[in-house]
């Protein structure tokens, strides 16, 4: 039995998908904000302050692995609802807090790893979705273009491991917009639109990222945005980063004369 704990975002439903196909025997825990997995067979509903419930229905299911997927937001403490292990780690959840969303889902790995209870990497079984190292379109970058990515990447593995940073936009002069706890699109949505400034999407796991979690994603929605405000071309980490609806978005790259860039 396997145990999907999942958030928001569309990564979680493309890795139920999946499961489904290979007929896995699975579970679903659903914290994300809008029950996005209500109409699932065995979904339990959890606040993210009952770590005993949690546990309880893990152990319930004999489940040993479990996957964590999908964007789970930072919770009001005023209105945590919580057991009593939910209690006794609450400080814990506290202190990761402070530290970022991506602080938050460690310290429930840590939890969890505390009742031998194993998480495995969120693409796991969705291998497909992930690019090997390489160019994915027509158009390829140019000398300058990858003067600006090296620079790019030099500035994102300064970032802290544990902050909201798993991406940038930044142009042949090296004017950076970094990405926040907006995402990547509201990110994009913050440029001007100057098609001269030969604008690069750089979106990396964060240095010493735990890769079983929140693993950079970009789909439809990033590849329109970077046509409407001109961005010349998107570079990912190979066999690292989620690309949701590849042959789409590589399309509408072809068509717009957009590079996409694995290294």
């Amino acid at each position: 039995m396997l145990g999907l704990i999942l958030g928001g975002t569309q990564f979680p439903k493309e890795i139920l998908k999946k499961i489904k196909k290979l007929k896995i025997k699975h579970f679903i825990i659903d914290l994300s904000q809008k029950k996005e997995f209500k109409k699932e067979k065995n979904v339990n509903y959890v606040s993210l302050g009952q770590f005993g419930k949690i546990i309880n229905i893990i152990k319930k299911n004999k489940c040993k692995k479990v996957i964590f997927a999908g964007k789970v937001y930072k919770p009001k403490l005023s209105t945590l609802k919580l057991d009593l292990k939910g209690v006794y780690y609450i400080a814990r959840i506290i202190n990761a807090a402070k530290k970022g969303d991506a602080a938050i889902l460690k310290e429930i790995i840590n939890i969890l790893s505390k009742e031998k209870i194993k998480v495995i990497k969120s693409n796991t079984y969705n291998s497909e979705l992930t690019l090997k190292k390489g160019i994915y379109t027509i158009t390829k970058p140019s000398k300058q273009n990858l003067d600006t990515i090296k620079k790019g990447v030099e500035i994102l593995e300064r970032e802290n491991s544990l902050n909201h940073v798993q991406g940038l936009v930044i142009d042949k002069f090296y004017n950076t917009n970094k990405e926040k706890s907006g995402g990547t699109k509201k990110m994009i949505n913050s440029l001007n639109k100057d098609k001269f400034l030969e604008r690069i999407l750089i979106k990396l796991p964060k240095k010493k990222q735990d890769l079983r979690i929140d693993l950079p994603t970009i789909g439809l929605d990033t590849l329109n945005d970077c046509k409407k405000y001109f961005i010349k071309g998107i570079v990912l980490k190979s066999n690292a980063n989620i690309f949701l609806d590849k042959t789409k978005c590589i399309n509408i790259a072809n068509k717009n004369k957009i590079f996409i860039k694995t290294i």
